[in-house]
């Protein structure tokens, strides 16, 4: 245990992770590979129907918000049972206090990183959390090996990082690592269950499976669609849903 408290992390030597985007948006730098409408979502037309008029509403989503592909893992650990206007503030405090890179959130003591997000909550929890991806991130070989690795493979190991569920994973690897998969989370779970395409207490991977099976094979695709029942579920698809002014036509029984 002395060896590895004494370990000098470095951050890797050019990892794109790293690498500040040129993207932006209006509400400022993204890191994603969708820049516009898709010509088309989906394969099945209930679902087709569902994200055009979504995204007739709300136009393109420039997800996710980042300035570098390594903020996007961040970001996908903050956001855990919190809203992320809470996730923003954590983050403005984090770059306040220190460089954003994996060696410098291992190098920090895990009580001083927990005060730093504490308004992300969860914070000490979250705090190790952030330093164990970190430490996960710099031995597997960075942003090159979630981008290269098979997927199945690359997948498994984040989800044995401790604190990293599936839908952080899926998220992580959709958007830092532009790998087409299908993010669900209570969104989605929400947003699709009741406009009648899904029952939405469907295992994850199940729910996963059937969307990633509808959706056509573009990696523009599948990030837009989750930006897309973010923004529908953030705004009209709460628990308790506020259907006017909803982008989307609402169903016959929206609950």
């Amino acid at each position: 245990m002395a060896m590895a408290r004494s370990r000098r992390w470095r951050d890797l030597a050019d990892d794109p992770g790293l690498a500040r985007t040129t993207l932006r948006g209006e509400r400022g730098p993204y890191v994603g590979r969708c820049h516009r409408v898709p010509r088309r979502f989906a394969r099945e037309p209930a679902l087709e129907r569902l994200l055009r008029e979504l995204a007739r509403g709300h136009g393109p989503q420039c997800w996710w918000p980042a300035e570098t592909p390594f903020e996007v893992l961040v970001g996908a650990v903050l956001t855990q049972n919190t809203a992320w206007v809470n996730v923003e503030r954590a983050l403005v405090a984090l770059k306040k206090h220190t460089a954003l890179t994996p060696a410098r959130l291992i190098t920090l003591p895990s009580s001083e990183l927990g005060l730093v997000i504490r308004a992300s909550g969860y914070f000490r929890a979250k705090a190790r959390k952030l330093q164990e991806l970190s430490r996960w991130y710099l031995e597997s070989g960075g942003l090159r090996h979630l981008a290269e690795a098979p997927l199945s493979e690359v997948r498994r190991e984040l989800l044995a990082v401790w604190g990293i569920g599936p839908e952080t994973a899926d998220s992580i690897l959709c958007y830092a690592a532009g790998r087409r998969v299908a993010v669900i989370d209570a969104y989605a779970r929400r947003v699709l269950g009741r406009h009648g395409l899904v029952d939405p207490e469907l295992p994850y991977e199940e729910l996963r499976a059937w969307l990633e099976e509808r959706l056509v094979p573009s990696q523009a695709v599948h990030e837009e669609t989750h930006a897309l029942f973010v923004r529908a579920g953030y705004h009209h698809c709460k628990p308790t849903p506020r259907c006017d002014g909803c982008a989307a036509t609402a169903p016959a029984n929206p609950c």
